[in-house]
């Protein structure tokens, strides 16, 4: 009876040391696990290259200047970037409606965006171009009659706004600056006001297409939009001053706009 007892009263002892083996071997795995790194949702437009567009070669893996801006920054803080990608005008929406973290897409904080979402320092500055196809249009005022095309809630809708207190012709709006493009060649558009990275992107592979500088406008500032007073604005641009201070966004504009700075 007291061997029987005796074996029991081993058999829990045994039962209770595996158990403890048990959690300890669990907590060590949760200790290795990335499920503690915050995962950030960053929306943007992928059809301005340089700044984001989709690159086919790479599996449709979507590639830019703002893509590495952002990527560097995340590492740097230690968050992981899901990118989400949608028209340019849905960008803003989403950071309302709580569907993205931030939004980074060659976009310049003008005072109605700002009403509604908070950005970081600018980043990357550029000019307004006009481009067409037509050969014989080579400044604003030939312009005249014309049709235009802006791509919806960009900076250059307002740029089109702005000429045509001096000028007259018809505006079109389009979700996306490849159908811009598209439109030119179909000569459905005379001309489109595109920001001049991106334009140069396009004369590349478009030969029957030409650009002029936009008059009298400043260069357009690129900034990040983050939900009002969200904490990741001020870690956002401590990173950008340092990216700054150190070269490194010097790398990345030489890099994707081949301009040395």
């Amino acid at each position: 009876m007291k061997r029987n007892l005796f074996s029991i009263y081993f058999i829990i002892v045994l039962a209770l040391l595996a158990g403890c083996g048990a959690v300890e071997e669990k907590s060590a795995t949760n200790t290795g696990s990335d499920s503690s790194v915050k995962t950030l949702v960053m929306a943007t437009s992928a059809d301005y290259p340089p700044y984001e567009y989709v690159e086919t070669a790479k599996g449709g893996e979507i590639v830019g200047f703002d893509i590495d801006v952002a990527n560097h920054i995340a590492k740097k803080l230690g968050y992981k970037v899901e990118i989400k990608d949608m028209d340019f005008n849905g960008l803003i929406p989403a950071i309302d409606s709580g569907k993205a973290d931030f939004v980074i897409a060659g976009m310049t904080p003008n005072e109605e965006r700002k009403k509604t979402v908070d950005f970081s320092d600018e980043y990357y500055a550029a000019q307004q171009l006009i481009v067409t196809k037509d050969k014989a249009i080579k400044r604003v005022e030939d312009l005249e009659g014309k049709t235009i095309g802006v791509q919806l809630a960009s900076i250059q809708e307002k740029e089109a706004d702005n000429l045509l207190k001096d000028h007259k012709f018809e505006v079109v709006q389009r979700n996306k600056v490849t159908e811009l493009v598209q439109e030119m060649k179909s000569n459905r558009v005379d001309a489109a006001i595109i920001e001049d990275a991106v334009v140069y992107e396009f004369l590349k592979k478009n030969k029957d297409l030409s650009s002029f500088a936009l008059p009298n406008t400043d260069a357009a500032g690129s900034a990040i939009a983050f939900p009002k007073d969200s904490e990741l604005t001020k870690e956002f641009n401590a990173e950008l001053k340092k990216m700054k201070e150190d070269g490194t966004l010097d790398e990345l504009v030489e890099k994707w706009f081949g301009v040395k700075k």
